[in-house]
């Protein structure tokens, strides 16, 4: 059963990659997709457990996180998903404070950076992606949410832009994001070695495109998690 959910969620993986710029409905009237989460975030009290609450804040690869592995949300009702095909920082920025700080998490995982590398929002430098990402670690702190920083996952092309070579690039800003962690005392999982290939891009059997994760891939990815077992990882029975 969980095979044919991960074929039925893969089976669109191509027009998921070519349509990620496309992918914010009416984007001049919700540019940063507000409304996404309204229902859901009204219902939370009565989805998620109250205490312990985790917020995965992201793109697509965290949004088909609870796609193609949803057990690994269900066994965690305290982990909740807010991740939005084909956004960027700026974008996430934006709705951090609804989707994440009014939900009163105890940690916010931030797993964020891939689209603005391949431009979705048009050229944008290194510093300004982490500007984006510093007012969301910045927002956490303030309300006392333990911050997780991701690296962003290894891609050597991206489908949607063949033009761009990101793969070097992710590299010099995982490091960037590295050393900001260590400076600040944060977590920072480093999903892109545990996944990169010889070519400094997502290995041929963690993923179907490139960019995002097979089931393979997230597994692989909660592997890394569950090396911070005092931070969040408790298993709800």
């Amino acid at each position: 059963m969980l095979l044919s959910v991960q074929y039925a969620v893969y089976a669109q993986s191509d027009s998921l990659a070519k349509e990620q710029k496309a992918s914010q409905p009416d984007a001049q009237d919700d540019w940063a997709n507000l409304a996404y989460y309204n229902a859901d975030n009204k219902n939370a009290d009565s989805r998620y457990l109250k205490q312990g609450r985790v917020v995965f804040m992201g793109n697509s690869i965290t949004e088909l996180w609870a796609q193609v592995h949803p057990d690994f949300f269900h066994r965690h009702k305290n982990f909740i998903d807010r991740g939005i095909s084909g956004q960027t920082t700026a974008q996430m920025l934006l709705r951090f404070r609804q989707d994440v700080l009014h939900l009163k998490p105890a940690v916010v995982i931030i797993l964020a950076g891939t689209n603005d590398i391949a431009e979705n929002g048009g050229p944008v430098t290194n510093q300004q992606i982490f500007d984006n990402l510093l007012g969301m670690y910045e927002l956490a702190k303030a309300n006392y949410i333990k911050v997780v920083i991701c690296s962003v996952l290894p891609a050597y092309a991206y489908p949607w832009r063949p033009d761009l070579k990101p793969a070097q690039r992710i590299v010099g800003f995982n490091k960037l994001l590295r050393r900001y962690a260590l400076a600040h005392q944060l977590n920072f999982v480093d999903f892109f070695s545990a996944m990169a290939d010889q070519r400094a891009g997502l290995s041929d059997n963690l993923s179907r495109d490139g960019v995002h994760p097979n089931l393979n891939g997230y597994l692989v990815m909660e592997r890394v998690l569950k090396q911070y077992p005092g931070l969040f990882w408790q298993v709800q029975k």
